[in-house]
């Protein structure tokens, strides 16, 4: 079947049957709740038989189940695992969120994993990637045409792993890299815009990391997964790259105020600078990593959508206001 769009002809898949890794994740669970949306069998597979029952109960509300939804307990670094979980599938989602401290160590052995479970099952795989690999910005608009130049050890962790996909591709096995920015939902809590909104939905003493001045580039999960869904549907996704931007950028101050109208409140929110991420990162390891992506904050990598929506149409952007508002509504309605 081909869909043409924007004067592209665009070569739609067989996607009888999809696997996602890292499904209890913020990002695969916004993956499973679309493919499940667009009426694909997902197999949901993570190693905690507990966030995967969370995650069943969260489906089975939206109206999904089996035959439908199928729940796998396994090891992302285990090719047995996951070539078991891969069975019969067209696509593999590779959603796995590996910690920061162990981006060095495993990384590059998830990815292998991934493409060795990949190859014995014929199927496609999707990588969620983010923008550590571009490096400091070049240009206004990121495309996918700017250079990889990593400017800190994440970013060179990153540009191992997409290297290694490519290194796959030229061997036969395909895969569609998507680079997105920041994410936020009431799905994603190892995030740093979520420590913000999280604080202001109950209350709470905020604080914003970053100038709040300086306008940012974040993304909604559904957003972020109907995008990536989409294009995964059609063979012209593969053997390339995408960036998937949000709905433009966004300066601090009007982060803290879509979330105070929805919290009810008046609350100021502090700016938490390099140093102080740098002291509280001695009490929480995930903060003390991020100290070296804080360029981001300062400097920020804004995406364009150009490409995707030459071949795609146009990327789903659900309004800030709107996106930050059912965030913080949905994490006071959590927390109550």
């Amino acid at each position: 079947m081909v869909n043409k769009m924007k004067g592209l002809s665009n070569t739609r898949i067989s996607v009888k049957k999809a696997v996602v890794l890292g499904a209890t994740g913020g990002m695969g669970c916004a993956l499973v709740e679309r493919l499940l949306h667009e009426g694909i069998p997902t197999v949901a597979f993570a190693r905690s038989a507990e966030k995967l029952a969370v995650l069943q109960g969260r489906m089975l509300k939206l109206g999904y189940d089996s035959p439908q939804l199928d729940i796998v307990v396994g090891d992302a670094f285990n090719v047995q695992d996951v070539t078991r979980a891969s069975e019969g599938a067209d696509v593999i989602y590779q959603s796995v969120n590996v910690p920061y401290a162990e981006w060095k160590d495993k990384l590059i052995p998830q990815a292998q994993t991934v493409i060795e479970a990949a190859r014995a099952v014929q199927a496609r795989i999707v990588v969620i990637d983010n923008i550590y690999a571009y490096g400091r910005r070049q240009q206004d608009r990121v495309d996918e045409q700017h250079p990889k130049q990593p400017n800190t050890r994440k970013g060179a962790y990153r540009l191992q792993m997409e290297l290694l996909y490519l290194e796959a591709q030229r061997k036969g096995v395909q895969s569609a890299i998507f680079h997105l920015p920041d994410f936020y939902s009431p799905l994603a809590p190892n995030t740093l815009l979520h420590f913000t909104l999280e604080a202001i939905a109950t209350n709470k003493p905020s604080r914003y990391v970053g100038s709040q001045q300086i306008p940012r580039e974040f993304i909604y999960l559904p957003d972020a997964a109907q995008a990536v869904v989409h294009a995964a549907g059609f063979a012209e996704a593969y053997n390339q790259q995408w960036n998937i931007p949000g709905a433009g950028a966004i300066t601090g101050e009007e982060v803290i105020r879509y979330a105070n109208e929805a919290a009810g409140s008046s609350r100021k929110a502090g700016t938490v600078n390099k140093l102080m991420l740098r002291f509280v990162g001695l009490f929480q390891p995930q903060l003390r990593e991020a100290v070296e992506m804080f360029y981001l904050n300062e400097d920020p990598l804004i995406l364009s959508g150009r490409k995707y929506e030459q071949q795609f149409g146009k990327v789903p952007a659900t309004p800030y206001k709107q996106a930050i508002q059912d965030t913080v509504v949905a994490l006071k309605n959590n927390a109550s």
